[in-house]
C-alpha cells in the first residue's frame, strides 16, 4: 500500500511500526491529544529479526511493512520486549504468518505467551545478562523487570551498538513524518515522554532508576524505542531526561490544585498563586480539578517542588475531583517535595483532614509546610494573614532547594 513503507534506520535495521491517530485515551485512561507510535523493528540478515510487534487494531500497515523486506517470507526469530498489549498485541497473528519463528523473551514473556496467545513451542528463554546469536548477530539481554511490566527487558544489538529499549524512552505522540530525534519536534516530544514517564511509569522510578545504570554501561549509538522518536542523534540527551526523572529530581516551582464548586475556594488558591507569585516564585501554575488532565497536573507536580492543595468538603468528604488528584500522587509514590493544604467547608469540615491523612500516610516523602488552614465558607479577618503565611512558608521552602 503507498505510504507504508519501512523505514531505513542502517542498512539492515528498518522502522515498521505504526502512528496511531485514532485512539483517544492510552490505557482506557490518558489522553492522546497528540496520538501515539507504536514502534517495531526489522533486522535483516542471515536472519531476519523481528523486535516487538504493534497494537492488534493497527496490525495491517505493520504486516503491510514487514511483507515488503521480507518477500520470501522468511521470519527467524520475534524477539519480545513486552508483553503489554500495545506491544505484542500482534504476536497470535506473526505466528499464523511465521509459524516457525522462534520467539526470544524471558521466562516471565513465556508464561504470558502462554496465557495470552497459548503460545508454549519454538520459545527461546534468555536469562539477564545473556549473550546470544541470532544469525550473524549478537544480542545481549538485559531484565528490567518493572518498568513497568514484570517481564520487561531491553536487547542490545552489540555489532550495530542499537538499544531496543521497550518503554524505557518511550513517549506519548506520534511521530509526525521523521521517526527520528533530528526530525522532531523536541520541545512536544520531552513534554509528552514526560507525561508519559510520570503516569505509566512513575510508580516505578526505583526500578527505572535500577534499569538506567543497566543501560548507561552500554557503548550506545542508537536506541530504538516501542514509543516515540528513533534517538540517532543524541542518545545522551534522552538519556539524562530520563535519569533525572527518575531520580525525582524537581525545579523551584509551585503547584496549586484546586476543587471549587461555588468560586469561594477558588478565590483562595488564586489569592495563593498571587502571594506566591509575589515572594519570588517564578514557577506557579494553578489547576482547577473538576476540569484539569490529571495526566498533566501529575507530570507538572513531579516536575516541581512545591504543591499546594486547596479543596472545598463535599457530602462531608473530600471533594470528589482533589480525592482522584490524591489517589493518583500516593500511587506515583512522589516525594521530596513541600505540601501545603488549605481545606474549607460550609457546615460540615473533612476536606484537611482527608488531605491531612494522606501527608500523614506519606510521611517522609511529602514535607508538610505549615500552617494547615481550615476556613468556613470565605476568608475572614486573621484568615488572610494565615493564608499569605502559607505561602510566604512555602516560598521560602521551594527557594532553599
Amino acid at each position: 500500500m503507498p505510504g507504508n513503507d519501512a523505514i531505513k534506520i542502517s542498512d539492515s535495521i528498518f522502522w515498521v511500526g505504526v502512528q496511531d491517530r485514532e485512539t483517544d485515551l492510552f490505557e482506557g485512561l490518558w489522553p492522546l491529544p497528540y496520538g501515539i507510535a507504536y514502534n517495531s523493528y526489522l533486522l535483516t540478515g542471515e536472519a531476519n529479526i523481528l523486535v516487538d510487534t504493534v497494537k492488534g487494531q493497527f496490525m495491517d500497515s505493520f504486516l503491510d511493512r514487514v511483507a515488503q523486506l521480507l518477500p520470501d517470507r522468511r521470519l527467524d526469530y520475534l524477539v519480545v520486549n513486552h508483553m503489554e498489549p500495545d506491544h505484542a498485541g500482534s504476536l497470535g497473528v506473526i505466528r499464523r504468518l511465521y509459524p516457525e519463528v522462534k520467539i526470544v523473551g524471558n521466562a516471565k514473556t513465556a508464561e504470558m505467551a502462554r496465557s495470552f496467545f497459548n503460545i508454549d513451542d519454538n520459545l527461546i528463554t534468555v536469562k539477564d545478562g545473556e549473550t546470544i546469536e541470532l544469525g550473524n548477530r549478537r544480542f545481549t539481554f538485559a531484565l528490567t523487570p518493572m518498568v513497568h511490566w514484570p517481564e520487561s527487558m531491553v536487547a542490545y544489538d552489540t555489532d550495530s551498538r542499537t538499544l531496543f529499549s521497550s518503554d524505557i524512552f518511550g513517549g506519548f505522540a506520534a511521530t509526525e513524518g521523521g521517526i527520528f530525534d533530528d526530525e522532531a519536534d523536541l520541545a512536544l516530544v520531552t513534554g509528552e515522554m514526560m507525561r508519559y514517564f510520570v503516569n505509566i511509569v512513575g510508580r516505578f522510578a526505583d526500578p527505572a532508576k535500577s534499569a538506567l545504570a543497566r543501560v548507561k554501561s552500554l557503548d550506545i549509538k542508537t536506541i530504538c524505542p516501542s514509543h516515540g522518536p528513533v534517538w540517532r542523534r543524541d542518545p545522551a540527551h534522552v538519556i539524562g531526561l530520563y535519569e533525572k526523572w527518575s531520580l525525582q529530581e524537581t525545579e523551584d516551582g509551585v503547584v496549586v490544585a484546586y476543587g471549587s464548586m461555588y468560586g469561594n475556594t477558588r478565590a483562595i488558591a488564586e489569592r495563593m498563586a498571587r502571594a506566591l507569585s509575589e515572594r519570588g516564585v517564578s514557577r506557579v501554575s494553578v489547576y482547577d480539578m473538576s476540569r484539569s488532565d490529571l495526566s498533566v497536573v501529575a507530570t507538572d507536580i513531579w516536575r516541581n517542588s512545591g504543591l499546594i492543595v486547596v479543596s472545598c468538603t463535599y457530602n462531608m468528604e473530600l471533594y470528589p475531583p482533589i480525592a482522584r488528584l490524591i489517589h493518583h500522587l500516593e500511587s506515583k509514590k512522589m516525594r521530596g517535595r513541600y505540601i501545603g493544604l488549605c481545606g474549607t467547608y460550609s457546615w460540615a469540615e473533612a476536606s484537611l483532614r482527608e488531605m491531612s491523612d494522606f501527608v500523614e500516610r506519606g510521611k517522609g516523602n511529602w514535607m508538610l509546610v505549615e500552617p494547615k488552614i481550615s476556613i468556613k465558607t470565605s476568608p475572614k479577618g486573621d484568615e488572610f494573614e494565615t493564608l499569605e503565611l502559607l505561602a510566604s512558608n512555602m516560598a521560602a521552602a521551594v527557594k532553599r532547594q
